[in-house]
């Protein structure tokens, strides 16, 4: 996840630097904006050391004969790229600009440019953050959705004492993931997940597989990582990146990913079945390439290891089983069947004919059915958002676990301190 970090002058610059390792730790990509007064208390290339990515410091790139259309437009491409605007430290000078609509530089003008959250962490002198005018500006712009991160109170650089400092460190992250829903919220857990198809072969040329794209596992991955899981990914073939954070492994067939998450699992205290296993493979796989012929040939299929059930069954009294079931018909029915024949805790269900949902788009629309008999149904939302959501349900189950005195086994403890290191 992408957050564009503004950095406005003030003495307070210097800070955002340490801030920009911190949300690294958190396994963001930052891309820092200064402005002009910024750079005369801290230097462009000391974030750039630091964050790796193109330090933005002017609206227009360098003199008339360097400026070209993708610098003039460059603003509007962070915007579109970037999921959070932060700007710490926020001048009065900066808050003036952002309530009242004024464009001078890049950072004023990718603020209007942009529709992703903003959070904004002021700190100035005591009496410029108490004047009408900012705390008028203030208002404005928590009317339009703005988080502020409260500046601290103490002994400012002009000399006076009271509320103006730069709010530290973890509570501007707090707000961050607030606004991002990234609460450290599953740093108890250690979550296997499975993701993406798999390739059955029927000779070295050709196979059998499914059109799953393994976007919503990896969407699960991503945001069971940003709350504070260890995450294991076993996955498919697919053409994603891995999460940042997240531990993967590569597999290629039913029989592969069985084994993996055989060796995986005892370490996890839940599971997130999302991968598309394919149900069956052909009963030999030819060592040469199958000729065209003038008939017609039969292909004899057998099952492939039901991962599902087989990891399910064995499960400890503590561990949190999720599968996913994608259906053309009948959904309610075939998932409850499947949540009660694969000893499941949460089957996620959809019906991939539904426009909007299944397979190689960034959206899905789902209904939850859960052990305990009931069923929660989502409208069309994004896979990042209905990843979120799922994990909302494992915490609830979770929570659930503990309110009945079950507890986690020692050994999972163990386990877990093993793959964290």
């Amino acid at each position: 996840m992408r957050i564009t970090l503004g950095v406005t002058g003030g003495v307070a610059a210097y800070k955002a630097a340490e801030l920009v390792r911190r949300l690294q730790q958190d396994n963001f990509t930052v891309q820092v904006v200064m402005t002009r007064a910024a750079r005369e208390f801290i230097t462009p290339l000391t974030f750039a050391a630091l964050s790796g990515q193109k330090v933005i410091t002017d609206l227009f790139a360098g003199d008339s004969q360097d400026a070209n259309l993708e610098s003039a437009i460059e603003h509007i491409a962070v915007a579109q790229r970037t999921d959070l605007l932060l700007v710490a430290p926020a001048t009065a000078d900066i808050l003036a600009k952002f309530a009242r609509g004024i464009a001078d530089d890049f950072l004023t003008t990718l603020y209007l440019a942009s529709t992703a959250p903003v959070v904004v962490a002021p700190a100035m002198n005591v009496n410029m953050w108490n004047h009408a005018a900012t705390q008028e500006n203030l208002k404005l712009l928590r009317d339009r959705g703005v988080a502020i991160v409260a500046p601290d109170e103490g002994y400012l650089a002009c000399g006076m004492t009271g509320p103006g400092r730069l709010a530290g460190q973890e509570e501007i992250l707090a707000a961050v993931r607030q606004v991002l829903r990234t609460k450290r919220d599953l740093e108890a857990e250690t979550i296997l997940i499975t993701a993406g198809p798999t390739r059955e072969d029927l000779d070295p040329v050709r196979y059998l597989t499914n059109r799953s794209s393994g976007k919503m596992g990896y969407a699960v991955a991503e945001a069971a990582a940003r709350r504070g899981a260890k995450v294991i990914l076993v996955s498919g073939p697919t053409a994603l990146e891995t999460p940042e954070g997240v531990t993967r492994f590569d597999v290629r067939s039913a029989e592969e990913m069985y084994a993996a998450v055989l060796a995986h699992f005892p370490k996890c205290s839940s599971a997130v079945f999302a991968a598309a296993v394919a149900d069956y493979r052909p009963a030999i796989s030819a060592l040469q390439k199958i000729k065209r012929g003038k008939g017609s040939i039969t292909l004899e299929l057998q099952p492939t290891v039901d991962i599902l059930s087989m990891v399910a069954r064995e499960k400890k009294a503590f561990r949190l089983i999720v599968g996913f079931a994608a259906e053309t018909e009948n959904v309610a029915q075939n998932a409850r069947k499947k949540l009660e024949s694969k000893n499941a805790d949460l089957i996620v269900a959809n019906d991939v004919t539904a426009q909007g949902a299944g397979f190689d788009v960034d959206t899905n629309i789902i209904t939850m059915f859960f052990a305990d008999g009931r069923d929660v149904t989502l409208p069309k939302l994004p896979k990042a958002e209905l990843a979120q959501r799922i994990l909302d349900e494992l915490l609830r189950m979770r929570a659930a676990q503990e309110k009945n005195g079950l507890e986690l086994a020692a050994g999972f403890h163990a386990t877990r301190k093993e793959f964290s290191h």
